[in-house]
């Protein structure tokens, strides 16, 4: 039940009790009793909305910055990424592989936001050796979800 239930709240967290109670053949009792132990294990971490801020009157700047970073002795990346994920502009850190170590995910109202966070708060420590900033243009799908439907294919079908 347990991989279930997180592979459908992971779709749909907004969906009732009732509803996941049925589709799971169990009682709302034991679903309920079940996303209390997600939550407490900290296997379910959040529950998020996803927000097409393209359709708002919000200005809104996503940037992903690879970050090269000197791992220090003992403690790998983890204290660095913790230090950078403190700061309330990172929406996200992770560790990755290629050729670069970590990558940050950033929210601003504008790039000069995102520069100034780059230059005055990331590029200075220490253990920073390079960063690469790339801009989010444009969001087609996000979280498994279709931002931009593309245009139909409206040209004519010919049958013979």
């Amino acid at each position: 039940m347990r991989d279930e239930l997180l592979s459908i709240i992971e779709k749909n967290s907004r969906i009732g009790l009732n509803e996941l109670a049925v589709l799971l053949g169990t009682t709302e009792e034991n679903v309920l009793k079940e996303l209390e132990t997600l939550e407490r294990e900290e296997i379910i971490c959040g529950y998020h909305t996803l927000i097409n801020w393209e359709k708002t009157s919000i200005e809104k700047v996503t940037a992903l910055i690879e970050v090269r970073v000197t791992p220090q002795r003992g403690q790998g990346f983890d204290k660095i990424a913790q230090r950078i994920y403190n700061y309330p502009e990172v929406k996200a850190v992770y560790l990755i592989s290629g050729g670069f170590d970590l990558l940050v995910i950033l929210e601003e109202k504008t790039l000069r936001e995102i520069s100034n966070f780059v230059s005055d708060k990331l590029a200075p420590l220490e253990t920073i050796l390079s960063t690469a900033t790339h801009f989010i243009l444009k969001k087609y799908k996000d979280y498994g979800t279709v931002l931009s439907k593309g245009s139909e294919d409206e040209r004519e079908i010919i049958t013979p």
